[in-house]
């Protein structure tokens, strides 16, 4: 979850997977504005994700829009994951730099009631931060999947430099 990535069918099979959304508008506080590199009360769209295999909690992933980048129009309509990342991505301006930190760590207290592990569980938490072309955090996210079932898959794909195409 979190967009920007393109999972292969061959080894992971979300098509069990359903995701509920819910959307937002916060203020940047805390970790936040390090994540977002924004100053203390900005406004932020936040989407929370929650996917679902069947009944039992699959992932949990917090994505974190500067709020110029989703109007509110986009916050108030009610859209399936898909199109919500579909027109997040419409409104944004072109990535120069995703960062994505990997870190398996004890679940907070609201991801453990959320997620419906014990709290001594490891979760696999991944933190990315994309940025567009003048530097600026355009998306933070925050995904976090339960140690005893998580499938983490990342393909980038990359533009081939035209000069050495034209070889």
């Amino acid at each position: 979850m979190g967009g920007g990535r393109t999972p292969d069918a061959h080894i992971v099979d979300l098509a069990s997977l359903s995701v509920s959304v819910h959307t937002t508008r916060i203020r940047a506080r805390g970790h936040l504005t390090t994540l977002l590199k924004t100053p203390t009360g900005s406004p932020l769209a936040e989407i929370l994700c929650l996917g679902h295999e069947g009944e039992r909690p699959h992932s949990l992933a917090r994505i974190y829009v500067p709020c110029d980048l989703a109007p509110a129009a986009v916050l108030r309509e009610s859209l399936p994951y898909e199109a919500m990342v579909t027109r997040l991505v419409e409104l944004r301006p072109p990535l120069a730099e995703v960062r994505e930190e990997v870190s398996v760590r004890l679940p907070t207290p609201e991801e453990a009631s959320t997620l419906r592990i014990s709290s001594a569980l490891a979760v696999l938490a991944v933190t990315r931060q994309a940025a567009d072309t003048a530097g600026r955090v355009v998306e933070a996210a925050v995904l976090v999947l339960p140690g005893d079932r998580a499938d983490a898959v990342f393909t980038t794909h990359y533009a081939l430099d035209e000069r050495l195409a034209e070889a």
